[in-house]
């Protein structure tokens, strides 16, 4: 018996945010999906020794996977986002491999997911290599094809200015008119 060639398709579709909090006790960053209409910037609360708030959320949506050809099912509810990587920092890992892979015509997609989870449990590669098939199925690859890689591979994300696939701001009245620090 041969092994499947999956053939991707969206299933599982949930629209919510992304939300960011901080706690201003200990420095914690944390991110998690909210299927609430708009969750309040702001909002703050105790938990245990830490004091959130709310800093900042995004429209998004989450997903899973599912093969047409075989029914079976790769679940994304880890994936927090993919940004867009800048090219902000010249020493980092994701602009280096990004340079090597513009000859190839190959676009890099940095896959984050929920903090602090992910920073102990980062998304598996073969599960990376799943979305870069997903995406790649869908695109003209004698153009141009895209590369899922983790998010393990910025340095300092505290200086990173890569732009998160997804609708910052949208709500906003105000246009984003500068790029800020993603941390």
């Amino acid at each position: 018996m041969s092994e499947c060639q999956h053939q991707w398709e969206m299933t599982n579709i949930q629209f919510g945010f992304v939300v960011f909090e901080k706690c201003f006790h200990c420095n914690g960053l944390r991110t998690y999906f909210s299927l609430e209409d708009t969750p309040i910037l702001g909002d703050r609360y105790r938990e245990g020794d830490h004091y959130w708030s709310r800093m900042e959320n995004a429209q998004s949506f989450r997903f899973d996977l599912r093969c047409t050809e075989c029914d079976h099912v790769e679940k994304f509810r880890d994936l927090m986002g993919l940004l867009h990587c800048s090219g902000c920092l010249a020493d980092c890992e994701v602009e280096r491999l990004q340079r090597k892979y513009e000859a190839e015509r190959t676009f890099l997609l940095v896959a984050f997911g929920f903090l602090p989870k992910a920073l102990t449990e980062p998304i598996p590669a073969y599960r990376l290599d799943i979305l870069t098939d997903y995406f790649n199925q869908r695109r003209d690859t004698s153009r141009s094809k895209i590369k899922i890689v983790p998010f393990h591979l910025i340095e300092d994300l505290s200086r990173c200015k890569g732009d998160f696939i997804h609708d910052v701001g949208m709500l906003s009245q105000e246009a984003v008119t500068e790029r800020k620090p993603l941390f």
